[in-house]
């Protein structure tokens, strides 16, 4: 037998207190506190797994990166769906951080709609960010994909081209990294290891911002040294 409504069964899942026929409003209240309660539980643990495997290849990744953007190079960020509004995040939080931060160059490559259009009609949706690399990239430059699957055929693309061109690659993914784990393309390739796409791109939200900051450390570990 197939299931008819696919989306109210994923909501279904997610929200089991909206379909259960609870008709006391108290039961109901306490089941949606505790759903919250153990989605925080959750996502607190899977960011503290995340940086128990990743925290010294965290440094190593900003440390490169400190280095890129000293040499004059730029980050160029992309992403599919959701995971495209945490790249132009990404690249927001570089260009213009908040409050004494330093803003570094970088640009989001879905930003510019016209050009993303054009691609994906004219030649194809799997080249759309390996050829904006291709026309923007330059050796010294940085290139940051971000992905809940790891099997994005743009990304793909997007990481084999920024490679071939001398571009500092970053990877961020979910699940068991999917292909992205398997290319030899990628210098610092980041897993969130779960099965849910939203602690997913929570916890990928998390190391982003810590990899932020550790860069702008890293940039200022390297001005220290300049100093007779």
């Amino acid at each position: 037998m197939t299931r008819e409504h696919p989306v109210t069964d994923g909501l279904e899942a997610l929200y089991p207190f909206l379909y259960s026929g609870e008709s006391d409003l108290d039961a109901v209240l306490d089941q949606v506190e505790q759903s919250t309660v153990d989605k925080v539980h959750e996502i607190v643990a899977l960011r503290g797994d995340v940086l128990a495997a990743d925290r010294d290849r965290l440094f190593a990744c900003a440390q490169d990166l400190a280095r890129a953007f000293r040499g004059g190079g730029r980050l160029l960020a992309f992403g599919n769906g959701g995971s495209s509004t945490d790249a132009q995040d990404l690249a927001s939080l570089f260009l213009s951080p908040a409050g004494d931060a330093k803003p570094l160059p970088a640009f989001g490559l879905t930003n510019d709609i016209a050009v993303v259009t054009a691609l994906s009609n004219d030649i194809g949706f799997d080249v759309v960010f390996a050829r904006q690399i291709g026309a923007f990239g330059r050796p010294g430059d940085i290139a940051v994909g971000l992905s809940t699957s790891g099997n994005s055929a743009n990304l793909v693309r997007a990481f084999d081209e920024a490679a071939r061109r001398g571009l500092v690659t970053v990877g961020i993914a979910g699940y068991d990294g999917g292909k992205m784990a398997e290319l030899d393309s990628i210098d610092h390739l980041f897993v969130v290891p779960s099965p849910s796409v939203h602690r997913i791109q929570e916890a990928q939200t998390t190391l982003y911002h810590a990899l932020w900051e550790l860069t702008l450390g890293a940039l200022d570990d390297l001005a220290k040294g300049d100093q007779p």
